[in-house]
């Protein structure tokens, strides 16, 4: 029997409202807003970036989880993997008998038609989509409209016969997700580049082709099957993960679009090259709003606040890297003292594994100014939860 697939809520949005206010929003960020987003405390000034934490798709991924669980009281819930990066959403999903099926506990788990499975905001690729609708499951399909985008345009390109190159992690969940949409034309191909220094190389292959051997070993596991860049790096089509840095994103589409025009010079340029900026509108709007804020206030300690392993907050704890002593934390609990704070190493994989780093003497003496963001998984009710524990931690005791 065919599975069927909610996409559009399940008409249960009001009477899951109040819970979710009650679990994610904070009294306390609305009126740093109304304050223009700067709080003083004490000897605390604290200035919130403009644009943080929850975007439109995550917020909307929660919500259908949530109204998911009320359809469906009786029946067995499933994500196929974390709804979104970050930790309190998912542990709080779980207490509510979401199971999630990539979670140790639920390894010999088998579905059945009278489960019910929500795709999470990064999307499922085609052959885990496949495999779930012909185990009959009902679906509920969060997948972001942003992420939707990409996989428009790679599929595009593979119909028209380019190999995307896709700017990503290549273990992100949206990054295979995007990759199996890249190859669902017969014969297409993609290539996942991680940064700078990869595109570089794959830049030099394109104008030399020289050292093929060397680029298959660098990028194993990065390529679709059967991958040969002596025969796919020929029509490049570039994409990215919408959640990378932006400015990455877009040096690394420049980087590859001058190796082809050196290579194939500007009449082919356009028979052998094409781009689209696909990060996300709300990724943008976070990474632009921490730049204003660090261009804009006198700040000297920056926080920046989502899961670990969420590429977009990591990537806005890289900018303000880039300007200030920053420190990237996860929940309220990192903020041990005034004296000490565990945290993520800046630069690291975005991965939940990465051990913290524990700083001390991380909070200056006498009067400070910090700035404050989080990452578009992040709920509002983390981010008053920091304020909070910041005013505390820097009151003498």
């Amino acid at each position: 029997m065919p599975s069927i697939v909610f996409r559009k809520g399940l008409d249960l949005k009001q009477a899951v409202a109040g819970e979710l206010a009650t679990a994610y929003h904070s009294s306390l960020v609305d009126a740093v807003r109304a304050e223009g987003f700067v709080r003083r405390t004490g000897r605390l000034t604290l200035y919130l970036a403009r644009e943080f934490g929850f975007c439109y798709g995550v917020d909307r991924a929660v919500d259908y989880a949530y109204q998911t669980r009320k359809r469906f009281p009786d029946r067995r819930v499933f994500l196929t993997g974390e709804i979104i990066h970050n930790p309190e959403v998912n542990t709080r999903l779980r207490a509510r008998g979401i199971r999630i099926l990539k979670d140790a506990s639920e390894r010999e788990t088998s579905l059945t038609p009278d489960d019910v499975v929500i795709l999470p905001a990064f999307g499922v690729s085609i052959q885990e989509l496949a495999r779930l609708e012909g185990q009959g499951c009902t679906l509920v399909d969060t997948t972001c409209g942003s992420v939707l985008n990409v996989w428009k345009n790679v599929r595009r390109f593979a119909q028209d016969g380019f190999t995307s190159v896709i700017h990503g992690k290549v273990l992100h969940e949206e990054t295979q997700a995007t990759a199996s949409q890249a190859t669902a034309t017969p014969g297409a191909h993609y290539l996942v580049v991680r940064d700078e220094t990869q595109a570089e190389q794959v830049c030099a292959f394109i104008r030399d082709g020289r050292d093929r051997e060397g680029l298959l070993r660098d990028f194993e596991g990065a390529g679709s099957p059967g991958f040969d860049p002596a025969l796919h790096l020929g029509r490049i089509g570039c994409a990215n993960q919408t959640t990378m840095l932006m400015s990455e994103s877009l040096k690394i589409g420049e980087m590859i679009r001058q190796a082809m025009l050196d290579r194939h010079g500007a009449a082919e340029l356009v028979h052998r090259f094409r781009a689209f900026d696909t990060i996300c509108s709300a990724t943008q709007e976070r990474q632009d709003a921490v730049l204003a804020l660090l261009n804009e206030q006198p700040v000297e300690v920056a926080i920046v606040i989502g899961g670990y392993n969420s590429s977009n907050t990591c990537n806005l704890a890289k900018i303000c890297a880039e300007r200030v002593r920053t420190f990237h934390i996860a929940e309220p609990s990192c903020l041990t003292s005034g004296s000490e704070i565990r945290h993520r190493p800046i630069g690291s994989p975005s991965t939940a594994s990465v051990p913290e780093l524990v700083t001390r003497n991380w909070l200056p003496a006498g009067l400070v100014n910090i700035g404050l963001t989080a990452g578009a998984s992040t709920p509002n009710s983390i981010v008053g939860a920091v304020i909070e524990r910041l005013e505390a931690v820097s009151t003498p005791a």
